[in-house]
Formats: C-alpha cells, structure tokens, sequence
C-alpha cells in the first residue's frame, strides 16, 4: 500500500520525523536554560511564550475550518503546523 492510498501512514511517518526533531530541541533548549544567564532568560520566555500561542492559535484554527472539514484534513494540517514551529526552533537554536 502506498501513502497516497492511507494518508495516515504518511502522516505517522511524518508525526515520528516531528518526534525525533522536536527531542533535539528539547535537548538544545535544556542545554541552553542549564547554562544559565540571559541566554536563559530569553530562551524560556520565548518557551513558555510558544506554548501559549499554540495553546490558542491551533483550537482556533480548528475550530474556524482553517485546518480542513474532515479529520485527515485537519490532522495533516495540524502537524504541518506545529512541524514548522519545531523545526524553526531547530534551526535557530543549532546556529548557537
């Protein structure tokens, strides 16, 4: 069977490739807060700051149709979302 048959064997792929992203930015992150200092400071408020916006942003997208009709559209969506919020992160923290 092929993704384009099931698409949520591709979007389990792409929730475990999310997985092992979003596990390397937990570790640059714990890294960074343990050091300590400003650096720290910033890197938890903006922590803390991201989990509140997609606290809010992710239901409200859901709930005005922004995310699909149906519960592959809006699951494919979703990750696709969050997907680009971990790896931004990734990036922006590998650079130092």
């Amino acid at each position: 069977m092929k993704r384009r048959d099931n698409p949520w064997a591709g979007m389990a792929w792409d929730a475990w490739a999310m997985g092992l992203e979003a596990s390397s930015v937990i570790g640059m992150r714990t890294l960074k807060i343990a050091a300590g200092g400003a650096a720290a400071d910033a890197e938890i408020r903006l922590m803390v700051g991201e989990k509140v916006t997609a606290a809010m942003t992710l239901p409200m997208l859901a709930m005005t149709g922004q995310l699909g009709a149906n519960p592959t559209a809006v699951a494919a969506r979703s990750l696709t979302h969050l997907r680009k919020k971990v790896r931004a992160n990734r990036r922006r923290l590998s650079k130092g």
